[in-house]
Protein backbone atom coordinates (compact mmCIF):
# COMPACT_ATOMS: atom_id res chain seq x y z
CA UNK A 1 0.00 0.00 0.00
CA UNK A 2 1.34 3.46 -0.49
CA UNK A 3 2.70 5.50 2.18
CA UNK A 4 0.82 8.97 3.10
CA UNK A 5 4.07 10.70 1.78
CA UNK A 6 3.83 8.58 -1.47
CA UNK A 7 -0.16 9.75 -1.86
CA UNK A 8 0.71 13.59 -0.91
CA UNK A 9 3.33 13.43 -3.83
CA UNK A 10 0.34 12.14 -5.62
CA UNK A 11 -1.74 14.79 -5.04
CA UNK A 12 0.58 17.41 -5.42
CA UNK A 13 1.71 16.02 -9.17
CA UNK A 14 -2.94 16.34 -10.20
CA UNK A 15 -2.42 19.72 -8.44
CA UNK A 16 0.33 21.11 -10.84
CA UNK A 17 -1.42 18.75 -14.03
CA UNK A 18 -4.96 19.98 -13.00
CA UNK A 19 -4.77 23.68 -11.38
CA UNK A 20 -7.02 21.94 -8.59
CA UNK A 21 -6.58 22.91 -5.09
CA UNK A 22 -5.06 20.55 -2.56
CA UNK A 23 -8.24 19.36 -0.86
CA UNK A 24 -10.32 18.82 -4.35
CA UNK A 25 -7.04 16.73 -5.87
CA UNK A 26 -6.90 14.84 -2.81
CA UNK A 27 -10.59 13.97 -3.10
CA UNK A 28 -10.59 13.39 -6.73
CA UNK A 29 -7.67 11.11 -5.87
CA UNK A 30 -9.21 8.66 -3.47
CA UNK A 31 -12.08 8.14 -5.43
CA UNK A 32 -9.83 6.40 -7.62
CA UNK A 33 -8.78 2.46 -7.47
CA UNK A 34 -4.93 2.72 -6.75
CA UNK A 35 -2.48 1.09 -9.13
CA UNK A 36 1.15 0.40 -9.26
CA UNK A 37 3.55 3.13 -9.43
CA UNK A 38 4.34 2.86 -13.60
CA UNK A 39 1.78 0.72 -15.69
CA UNK A 40 3.46 -2.29 -17.32
CA UNK A 41 2.47 -0.95 -20.54
CA UNK A 42 4.13 2.09 -20.46
CA UNK A 43 7.10 1.07 -18.33
CA UNK A 44 10.74 1.98 -19.87
CA UNK A 45 12.97 -0.43 -21.56
CA UNK A 46 15.81 -1.76 -20.21
CA UNK A 47 17.90 -0.18 -22.84
CA UNK A 48 16.67 3.21 -20.94
CA UNK A 49 17.36 2.21 -17.56
CA UNK A 50 20.64 3.58 -16.80
CA UNK A 51 19.82 7.00 -18.14
CA UNK A 52 16.53 7.74 -16.40
CA UNK A 53 18.48 6.34 -13.24
CA UNK A 54 21.80 8.30 -13.70
CA UNK A 55 24.41 6.04 -13.29
CA UNK A 56 26.20 3.29 -15.95
CA UNK A 57 25.56 -0.74 -16.15
CA UNK A 58 29.02 -0.82 -16.19
CA UNK A 59 29.56 0.93 -13.33
CA UNK A 60 26.78 -0.31 -11.35
CA UNK A 61 27.80 -3.89 -11.74
CA UNK A 62 31.24 -3.20 -11.13
CA UNK A 63 29.60 -2.48 -7.75
CA UNK A 64 26.92 -4.07 -6.93
CA UNK A 65 27.49 -7.22 -8.94
CA UNK A 66 24.39 -6.82 -11.42
CA UNK A 67 23.10 -4.90 -13.85
CA UNK A 68 20.01 -2.20 -13.88
CA UNK A 69 17.75 -4.64 -15.48
CA UNK A 70 18.47 -7.46 -13.38
CA UNK A 71 18.24 -4.80 -10.00
CA UNK A 72 14.38 -4.50 -11.49
CA UNK A 73 13.39 -8.00 -12.13
CA UNK A 74 14.57 -8.71 -8.27
CA UNK A 75 12.92 -5.50 -6.69
CA UNK A 76 9.99 -5.97 -9.12
CA UNK A 77 9.59 -9.44 -8.05
CA UNK A 78 9.10 -8.60 -4.38
CA UNK A 79 6.82 -5.54 -5.89
CA UNK A 80 9.25 -3.09 -4.47
CA UNK A 81 7.72 -0.65 -6.26
CA UNK A 82 4.69 -0.44 -3.32
CA UNK A 83 7.52 -0.07 -0.64
CA UNK A 84 8.77 3.17 1.02
CA UNK A 85 12.30 4.20 0.13
CA UNK A 86 13.61 3.50 3.64
CA UNK A 87 12.16 0.04 2.78
CA UNK A 88 13.63 -0.38 -0.33
CA UNK A 89 17.00 0.85 0.60
CA UNK A 90 17.37 -1.85 3.81
CA UNK A 91 16.16 -4.74 1.66
CA UNK A 92 18.97 -4.29 -0.85
CA UNK A 93 21.70 -3.65 1.53
CA UNK A 94 20.15 -7.10 3.74
CA UNK A 95 19.59 -9.35 1.65
CA UNK A 96 21.97 -8.67 -1.25
CA UNK A 97 25.15 -7.38 1.45
CA UNK A 98 25.58 -3.75 -0.36
CA UNK A 99 26.94 -1.35 1.10
CA UNK A 100 24.99 1.42 2.28
CA UNK A 101 26.06 3.99 -0.10
CA UNK A 102 25.16 1.88 -3.22
CA UNK A 103 22.05 0.28 -1.63
CA UNK A 104 20.77 3.83 -1.65
CA UNK A 105 22.25 4.93 -5.07
CA UNK A 106 20.00 1.05 -6.24
CA UNK A 107 17.45 2.22 -4.79
CA UNK A 108 17.08 6.08 -5.80
CA UNK A 109 17.76 4.47 -9.37
CA UNK A 110 14.91 1.88 -9.53
CA UNK A 111 12.67 5.00 -7.96
CA UNK A 112 13.25 6.92 -11.22
CA UNK A 113 12.79 3.93 -13.27
CA UNK A 114 10.27 3.11 -12.13
CA UNK A 115 8.60 6.73 -12.19
CA UNK A 116 8.66 7.29 -8.39
CA UNK A 117 10.43 10.30 -8.38
CA UNK A 118 12.29 12.57 -11.27
CA UNK A 119 15.83 13.67 -11.29
CA UNK A 120 16.75 15.48 -7.99
CA UNK A 121 13.51 14.44 -6.30
CA UNK A 122 12.82 12.56 -3.37
CA UNK A 123 10.01 10.59 -2.55
CA UNK A 124 7.91 12.81 -0.53
CA UNK A 125 8.31 14.95 -3.24
CA UNK A 126 10.60 17.87 -2.40
CA UNK A 127 13.83 18.18 -4.41
CA UNK A 128 17.14 17.90 -3.52
CA UNK A 129 21.05 19.19 -5.37
CA UNK A 130 23.62 16.88 -4.90
CA UNK A 131 27.47 18.32 -5.19
CA UNK A 132 30.74 16.93 -4.41
CA UNK A 133 33.98 18.02 -4.53
CA UNK A 134 37.67 16.57 -4.13
CA UNK A 135 40.43 19.11 -3.03
CA UNK A 136 44.08 18.95 -2.72
CA UNK A 137 43.73 19.92 1.13
CA UNK A 138 44.27 17.95 4.23
CA UNK A 139 40.89 16.68 5.95
CA UNK A 140 41.18 18.86 8.70
CA UNK A 141 41.48 22.13 6.81
CA UNK A 142 38.43 21.00 4.85
CA UNK A 143 36.38 20.37 7.27
CA UNK A 144 37.62 23.88 8.99
CA UNK A 145 37.36 25.76 6.02
CA UNK A 146 33.19 24.61 6.48
CA UNK A 147 33.24 24.79 10.49
CA UNK A 148 34.94 28.14 11.05
CA UNK A 149 32.67 30.87 10.78
CA UNK A 150 35.36 33.48 9.56
CA UNK A 151 36.75 30.93 6.81
CA UNK A 152 33.71 29.79 6.11
CA UNK A 153 32.31 33.71 5.41
CA UNK A 154 35.66 34.11 2.95
CA UNK A 155 34.04 31.56 0.26
CA UNK A 156 30.15 31.52 1.54
CA UNK A 157 29.28 35.15 1.86
CA UNK A 158 26.20 36.65 3.10
CA UNK A 159 24.49 33.22 3.97
CA UNK A 160 23.18 33.59 7.79
CA UNK A 161 22.93 29.73 7.89
CA UNK A 162 23.17 27.95 11.24
CA UNK A 163 24.71 24.51 11.78
CA UNK A 164 22.89 22.06 13.92
CA UNK A 165 25.12 19.30 14.22
CA UNK A 166 28.42 18.76 13.43
CA UNK A 167 31.15 15.77 13.68
CA UNK A 168 34.62 16.11 13.47
CA UNK A 169 36.36 15.77 9.86
CA UNK A 170 33.35 13.53 9.06
CA UNK A 171 29.58 15.10 8.74
CA UNK A 172 27.54 18.13 9.13
CA UNK A 173 23.81 19.29 9.09
CA UNK A 174 23.14 23.01 8.38
CA UNK A 175 20.03 24.78 8.37
CA UNK A 176 20.01 27.08 5.55
CA UNK A 177 18.47 30.37 5.94
CA UNK A 178 15.37 29.66 3.61
CA UNK A 179 14.86 26.52 6.17
CA UNK A 180 16.17 24.17 3.69
CA UNK A 181 18.20 21.76 5.06
CA UNK A 182 22.45 20.80 3.63
CA UNK A 183 23.80 17.68 4.79
CA UNK A 184 27.79 17.65 4.44
CA UNK A 185 29.88 14.43 4.45
CA UNK A 186 33.88 14.40 4.83
CA UNK A 187 36.01 12.36 3.60
CA UNK A 188 39.98 11.57 3.92
CA UNK A 189 41.87 10.57 0.79
CA UNK A 190 45.32 10.56 1.94
CA UNK A 191 47.24 13.14 4.22
CA UNK A 192 47.21 15.82 1.37
CA UNK A 193 43.42 14.73 -0.25
CA UNK A 194 40.40 15.20 0.88
CA UNK A 195 36.35 15.10 0.02
CA UNK A 196 33.36 17.66 0.62
CA UNK A 197 29.99 15.96 -0.57
CA UNK A 198 26.65 17.49 0.26
CA UNK A 199 23.07 17.53 -0.41
CA UNK A 200 21.02 20.05 -0.42
CA UNK A 201 17.76 19.05 0.75
CA UNK A 202 13.10 19.91 0.82
CA UNK A 203 13.94 22.12 -2.18
CA UNK A 204 10.40 22.83 -3.77
CA UNK A 205 10.72 22.14 -7.24
CA UNK A 206 13.21 20.98 -9.76
CA UNK A 207 14.24 24.93 -10.88
CA UNK A 208 15.03 25.57 -7.19
CA UNK A 209 17.47 22.59 -7.45
CA UNK A 210 19.03 22.95 -10.52
CA UNK A 211 19.54 26.63 -9.24
CA UNK A 212 21.51 25.60 -6.22
CA UNK A 213 23.14 22.87 -7.86
CA UNK A 214 24.58 25.56 -9.89
CA UNK A 215 25.25 27.43 -7.04
CA UNK A 216 26.87 24.90 -5.28
CA UNK A 217 29.32 24.18 -7.92
CA UNK A 218 30.55 27.84 -7.97
CA UNK A 219 30.72 28.22 -4.24
CA UNK A 220 32.98 25.22 -4.43
CA UNK A 221 35.11 26.15 -6.57
CA UNK A 222 35.30 29.86 -4.59
CA UNK A 223 36.87 27.10 -1.68
CA UNK A 224 39.16 25.74 -4.09
CA UNK A 225 40.58 28.25 -4.98
CA UNK A 226 40.34 29.95 -1.32
CA UNK A 227 42.55 27.07 0.15
CA UNK A 228 44.94 26.25 -3.22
Amino acid sequence: MPTDKDFKRLVRGRMQKTGESYTAARANLRKQKPAAAVPRATAPAPAEYARLAGRSDAVLKEKTGCTWERWVKALDHKKAYTWPHREIAQYVHEQYEIPGWWAQTVTVGYERIKGLRAVGQRRDGSFEASKSKTLAVPLARLYGAFHDPRTRARWLPGVDLKVRTATREKSMRITWPDQTSVEVGFLGKGSAKSQVALQHVKLPDQATAARMKAYWSERLGALEELLA
